[in-house]
C-alpha cells in the first residue's frame, strides 16, 4: 500500500531551502519514491495553518519511506533543511 509524507514548511532561507530542494530527487529514486506536490499556500478554508509551502511525496509501501528518511543520502541534507525552514514532517496511508 503507497505510504505517503506530507510536509508542511516555512521557508526562511530560500538559498539554503532551494539547495536542500534541489537535491532530494536524486535521494528519492533508489526509494521508488517521488514528489506528486509542491506548492505554496494560498488561503485556508476553516481553522489555522501556520506555514506557508507544502510537499507531498509519495512512496510505494511504508518500508520504502522509512528507508528513505534514515539513509545516508537524505539524512545528509537534514542540517541543510533545517538551516533553510521550519517544517513539519508527517506520514500517511491511504485508508
Amino acid at each position: 500500500m503507497n505510504a505517503f509524507i506530507v510536509a508542511h514548511s516555512t521557508i526562511h532561507d530560500p538559498e539554503k531551502f532551494q539547495t536542500y530542494a534541489k537535491a532530494v530527487p536524486a535521494t528519492l529514486v533508489p526509494y521508488r519514491g517521488e514528489i506528486t506536490l509542491r506548492g505554496k499556500l494560498d488561503h485556508v478554508l476553516t481553522g489555522e495553518h501556520q506555514y506557508k509551502s507544502v510537499a507531498v511525496l509519495q512512496f510505494p509501501d511504508h518500508a520504502a519511506l522509512d528507508a528513505w528518511y534514515n539513509s545516508a543520502e537524505y539524512q545528509a541534507l537534514i542540517e541543510l533543511r533545517d538551516a533553510g525552514a521550519d517544517m513539519v514532517i508527517s506520514t500517511f496511508s491511504k485508508m
